[in-house]
């Protein structure tokens, strides 16, 4: 073979005349005739072998050149045979390359074949593979289900691709560079293979589940190219460049780079890529757009994959955190928690990683704090990430908790949530006991303080003892021993002996052996055996190991008092979480609340102190008109008490009601409410618990079980809600009894005779009722009864209940009422008689002399009798409005449903209809004109008791006791009720005590019957609604509330009409109390939602407040009307309004008021429009420049409006500021000049007078325009 193949650069070159001895195709076949060639090439391929590519070379490249030309499926037959010569030299190779006998020409014949089909090979798949891409944009666009034989065919190439992807590796894992001289492959070969590899990744859809057979191909032949065939750096820089220009190949990168650096273990690709991004500058960055994405992406999947070894390349990626993009700083930061999480984690660091552990973890926190908010949610969700994984030190737990309480002010609505999901991880996996609070632990850390500051004195008040070593001491003592055991134990001469006599001997024989005595103990001590050990162990212990084990001592109590400090600064921190998560159950955003809920929840799971706040908090958004928010309340609710744990169904059962027990322990009714919606899912559903749970309760309330006070009257309470679904109706007129009987009954059977109320409504059929003789009944009204003339501070609410339910159940409860006050009234008079009053015997009669001679003996008996009367007055209304009005319809229509079934009736339905409004208006004027004429007729009980009701609220001076006076102000109310007469002769007295009565209670309770009496009479009221708008300026703090609560409803329901009042409202959003402020706030929230509502009261608003009668200070004035112009958001509003104000400087009088309109203007938020409104407006307030209160805020409108401006828009602004400035500076300079700079002529400004120059200017206007300069 004379020639040699090079792969081109492009595919056209092959055709042009190359050098010497290089090939060049020599028939391009025309389309018509490529189907016949390709046959060719298949006979020869079967017979030849994969080197008949080096005859029918030409037949591929002429698919390749005419591939928009042929058929698909000429296309796929030729891909289809270069895949079988790629699969066949990979066969046959391995034995050529091994061989020692292959010649140079057999050598170049299997070069010259391999990189002819592999060539073809990735050059034809390119092709396909570009097709596939286009038809899969035009099946998207288009009308699916019409893809036709061109769609099937592509459909095959997923299969297809991975054959090829398969046959490429196959070849490329021989080591096929023996083929090459001196074993260098060819650039353009390797690039040859690498391009249709990344032709494939750039599919849109290979990061999809279903081409992850491809991906992986993929990922693994560009693995050998780089390992085998030096395409290390090639591969860094194309993965750069797709991340630049696709950027939903992030994943596929990241896993392509973590495959290549582990299974492949090229780890200096790591290297190389994050090299390449860590030095790309934030110009750069800002220009590419996407690509910034793609790399933040990249690098948040990799670090998940191969932390470990993207820590020798940090420093590169680290220097991103100071830089702009806030993307960037994302991936650093996650590529820093991955890293603590799965590497630097454990107590198995050595000192350089712990080092490298705080290093990152200073820079995560220093983050918390970036200036944006991306940024801030993601670090906030790593330290989630770090604290799930038990990765964090202990040390930083209390400092990391606190920038999280932190961040929960944030204005950013993810911060929030991720700071809510951290300190819940906090909760969950805490070292420490959640379970006490930080008052719980105050005295146990007090107490071990005081132990470890007395152990430390103990320490520092020893003399430091000198430690002598037993070799030191020995070195010291051995010359002095030697001497003295040598003197001794030498024998005495005998000449000695001779001179001595006896008794010298005898004293020399005893000191002798003391000698020997003292020489065997020198022995014993200098002979290193077991003796000498036991001895050493009986001696007493040196001061030493005494050191030794105070110190211990004293650092175990160190460690302790630590621990105690960390436990109580944990428990701060929860509690300061706590407080501020449970506000946030009631923010606007929706997904804020499911955060604060489900936080609740965890703390509740954990046993966390004071936990059950948040959980009752979050009680009345069950009835939240947002669907999601009331579903995560009802889910967690039914996760903490309706899923009891038990090993039977009766601990079930008892753990349930249990916990239910605990949340109705001191709850209102309002709770009760809401914790009934609740319930009610369980009484209302199938569950196997009912009847059990049912028993528990009655045990609980018959006393079988001991139980408190507190839990038998939460039993009642469940038993009434079990009563709505008909669990206990057979045990209703014994459980009302038993109560009774009880010593609970007043606290109880209100709350329980509430919830029979709220039971299903009653169908078609006539009313269940119970006689008047029940002995229901007559339990009920004798405890009524008995009631009145004692003090019990839970007769009240039971009797409020109680007549509700013998008006609800009764047949005649008028007259059971009617006997109920007369023998009450009797009660009272057996009183007042046994205290030397005479009652008049019959009926009790009641006069002005009766009620002084009660006054005076009892006001609070007094007080519960008009109570009871004025309720029965409200509900005898409500009878006949509701319960009476009802049936009458009901047997109307019995009536007409009788008579249509005995005679079909002629009348259209026209007819029909107009005669049943006609009945219907016939029954209510009925029931108007029984409330009229007979309710207060003489011969009712309640006549009687009217001229009371008057007498006492008319008398304050006379009826001084708080309780009578609220008693006899509400039941007067309840009176007004009945009838337009009686409320139109008693308005002037209700109002009359609401403004001069001296008791908080009794002018909360009159503004809110009044708002009852505006709703039933709107026209007798009407007149009078300055007057409740007054109370608003209340000096107590419970009647402002009262009447801010009580106006919101009237004016957002409509029943009063929106006026310049509303002032008095807008002075509230600065009140010192902050529930009443967020009273104020929720109003005016509701009222932007009317259309227009705001934006028509502004004008009067702001007259009023800036009444200079008024006094408001300037700071006051800028708060309440900043928050106000926020509603105005059109920019219609925002041109009228802005000549509205300016018009209004005319008229002005005081330069306190030009401020306040200047600050109006400044508050707006000013559009292009509202600008060119004011610079029209010019001549109304360009004389009052002078003043530094008008000049100051202006001159902020065109500063405000200056950002993001156009050019056009900036040329306008800046002439409005010369303006400006050239009216006030000639003000201020005292200039007479007839001209102003840019402004026109001096006769063009209005004639506005201005203050002479001799006359005091006024401190308030002084003060206000200090502060807006």
């Amino acid at each position: 073979m004379s020639w040699d193949f090079f792969v081109p650069v492009c595919v056209g070159d092959l055709v042009k005349t190359g050098g010497i001895n290089q090939y060049v195709v020599q028939d391009v076949v025309a389309p018509k005739h490529i189907p016949s060639h390709v046959i060719s090439f298949k006979a020869a391929l079967r017979s030849q072998g994969p080197l008949c590519i080096l005859e029918h070379f030409d037949t591929g490249y002429s698919v390749l050149q005419h591939s928009n030309a042929v058929d698909l499926s000429i296309k796929e037959d030729t891909l289809e045979f270069l895949i079988q010569v790629v699969s066949g030299l990979s066969v046959s190779l391995p034995a050529l390359l091994i061989s020692t006998n292959l010649s140079a020409a057999d050598r170049k014949e299997q070069l010259n074949a391999v990189k002819m089909g592999v060539f073809l090979l990735c050059k034809l798949t390119e092709v396909l593979e570009s097709d596939s891409c286009r038809q899969s944009i035009v099946t998207a666009t288009g009308k699916s289900g019409k893809k036709g034989k061109v769609g099937e065919g592509l459909a095959q190439w997923d299969t297809e691709r991975e054959t090829v992807l398969q046959a490429l590796v196959q070849l490329l894992q021989l080591d096929i560079r023996a083929l090459w001289s001196l074993s260098l492959v060819e650039e353009e070969f390797i690039s040859c293979v690498t391009c249709c590899c990344y032709k494939l990744l750039e599919n849109p859809t290979i990061s999809h589940v279903k081409s992850k057979p491809t991906r992986d191909a993929v990922i693994h032949l560009l693995g050998l190219l780089i390992k085998k065939y030096n395409h290390l750096l090639g591969a860094s820089v194309k993965v750069i460049q797709m991340l630049q220009h696709f950027e939903q190949l992030s994943s596929v990168c990241a896993q392509a780079v973590s495959v290549w650096s582990t299974e492949y273990g090229v780890r200096a690709i790591i290297g190389e890529v994050i090299r390449e991004i860590g030095q790309k500058s934030s110009e750069e960055l800002a220009r590419e757009g996407s690509g910034v994405k793609a790399f933040s992406s990249f690098l948040s999947e990799l670090s998940s994959l191969v932390p470990e070894l993207i820590i020798p390349n940090i420093s590169v990626l680290i220097t991103h955190l100071e830089g702009e993009s806030n993307n960037m700083r994302v991936a650093v930061c996650e590529v820093l928690g991955d890293i603590l999480v799965r590497v630097l984690c454990g107590d198995a660091l050595d000192d350089s990683g712990k080092a490298d552990r705080d290093r990152f973890f200073d820079t995560l926190q220093e983050h918390l704090h970036d200036t944006h908010s991306h940024v801030r949610a993601r670090v906030l969700q790593v330290y989630t990430r770090v604290v799930n994984s038990k990765a964090l030190p202990l040390c930083r737990y209390s400092e990391v908790m606190g920038l999280a309480v932190g961040r929960l002010m944030d204005k950013s609505i993810n911060v929030v949530k991720s700071a809510i999901q951290l300190l819940a991880a906090f909760i969950a996996h805490n070292p420490y006991s959640c379970k006490l609070s930080s008052a719980d632990l105050k005295n146990p850390l007090e107490k071990e303080a005081t132990k470890l500051k007395e152990l430390k004195e103990k320490v520092e008040g020893k003399a430091p003892v000198a430690v002598i070593r037993a070799s030191e001491l020995w070195d010291a003592m051995e010359p002095e021993l030697l001497t003295t055991a040598t003197a001794v134990l030498e024998p005495t001469s005998g000449e000695e002996e001779e001179d001595n006599d006896e008794e010298v001997v005898e004293e020399e024989m005893e000191e002798a052996q003391d000698d020997r005595a003292t020489a065997v103990q020198i022995a014993q001590l200098l002979r290193p055996d077991e003796d000498s050990r036991e001895l050493s162990q009986n001696l007493p212990p040196t001061p030493q190991k005494e050191v030794e084990g105070e110190d211990s001592e004293l650092k175990k109590q160190e460690m302790l008092v630590q621990y105690l400090k960390d436990t109580q600064s944990f428990a701060l921190q929860v509690e300061r979480a706590i407080a501020v998560i449970n506000t946030m159950l009631y923010c606007k955003t929706t997904s804020v609340v499911q955060e604060a809920v489900q936080f609740c929840v965890t703390v509740c799971e954990f046993s966390v102190a004071n936990s059950l706040s948040g959980v009752r908090r979050m009680l009345p958004l069950v009835w939240s008109t947002d669907p999601t928010i009331k579903d995560a309340v009802v889910q967690a609710y039914r996760r903490l008490y309706l899923n009891p744990q038990g090993d039977s169904t009766r601990a079930k059962a008892h753990t349930l009601v249990d916990s239910l027990s605990e949340l109705m322990v001191d709850a209102s009714l309002g709770t009760i409410q809401c914790l009934e919606e609740i319930v009610s899912e369980f009484f209302g559903s199938s569950s196997s618990l009912q009847s059990t749970v049912v028993q528990v309760l009655w045990e609980r309330f018959t006393g079988k079980r001991e139980t408190s006070p507190l839990h038998r009257r939460a039993a009642v309470i469940l038993l009434g809600m079990a009563a709505r679904y008909g669990l206990v109706v057979l045990y209703l007129s014994t459980l009302l009894f038993k109560l009774y009987m009880s010593s609970l009954h007043l606290q109880s059977i209100p709350h329980f005779i509430y919830l029979l109320f709220k039971g299903p409504t009653q169908s078609k059929n006539a009313p269940f009722r119970l006689p008047h003789d029940h002995q229901l009944f007559t339990c009920l009204t004798k405890a009524i009864a008995e009631g009145v003339v004692k003090e019990d501070p839970h007769w009240q609410s039971f009797m409020e209940q109680a007549v509700r339910l013998l008006y609800f159940l009764a047949e005649c409860p008028d007259q059971l009422c009617s006997l109920l006050m007369q023998k009450s009234t009797q009660l009272l008079l057996d009183r007042v008689t046994r205290t030397s009053w005479t009652a008049v015997a019959g009926s009790p009669v009641v006069t002005p002399v009766f009620l002084f001679a009660v006054a005076v003996v009892s006001s609070v008996s007094l007080a519960q009798l008009l109570s009871l009367c004025g309720c029965v007055a409200f509900w005898q209304v409500s009878h006949l409005e509701g319960s009476v009005s009802a049936e009458l319809r009901r047997r109307r229509r019995e009536t007409e449903e009788r008579e249509e079934k005995e005679k079909r009736p002629s009348k259209s339905k026209e007819e029909l209809g107009l005669m049943g409004a006609m009945a219907d208006d016939t029954e209510a004027e009925l029931i108007r004109k029984i409330c009229e004429t007979e309710l207060l007729a003489e011969e009712n009980m309640l006549f009687c008791f009217l001229p009371l009701l008057v007498k006492v609220c008319s008398s304050p001076g006379r009826y001084t006791h708080p309780q009578l006076t609220t008693a006899a102000c509400l039941a007067l109310s309840q009176f007004m009720m009945i009838s337009p007469s009686v409320c139109d002769e008693h308005t002037r007295l209700l109002f009359t005590v609401l403004e001069r009565s001296p008791l908080p209670v009794v002018r909360a309770n009159a503004i809110i019957a009044l708002g009852d009496l505006i709703v039933r009479f709107p026209n007798i009221l009407e007149p009078w609604t300055q007057n409740l708008y007054a109370r608003l300026r209340d000096p107590v703090p419970s009647v402002r509330q009262t009447a801010v609560t009580v106006l919101t409803q009237l004016v957002l329901k409509d029943v009063l009409k929106v006026k310049g009042q509303v002032g008095e409202v807008a002075v509230l959003l600065i009140d010192p109390e902050p529930h009443i402020t967020s009273l104020a706030l929720n109003f005016f929230n509701e009222l932007a939602s009317k259309d227009n509502a705001i934006y028509n009261l502004l004008p009067d608003i702001v007259s009023r407040l800036s009444d200079p009668e008024r006094g408001m200070s300037a700071e006051d004035y800028h708060v309440i009307m900043k928050q106000l112009f926020s509603y105005i958001t059109k920019e219609r509003q925002t041109e009228s309004l802005v000549e509205k104000l300016c018009q209004r400087f005319r008229t002005a009088k005081t330069e306190r008021q030009w401020c306040d309109l200047a600050v109006s203007l400044s508050l707006l938020s000013m559009c292009e429009r509202g600008l060119k409104r004011l610079q029209e407006c010019w001549e109304c307030y360009s004389d009052k420049l002078t003043e530094p209160g008008v000049y100051q805020p202006l001159l902020s409108i065109p500063a405000k409006l200056r950002r993001g401006a156009k050019p056009q828009l900036k040329a306008q602004l800046d002439e409005f500021e010369k303006r400006l400035t050239a009216v006030h500076t000639r003000g201020l300079e005292n200039v007479e000049s007839p001209e102003v700079e840019e402004g026109g002529s001096a006769e063009n400004v209005s004639h506005t007078p201005q203050p002479a120059r001799g006359r005091a200017r006024s401190t308030r206007g002084k003060s206000y325009c200090k502060h807006g300069a």
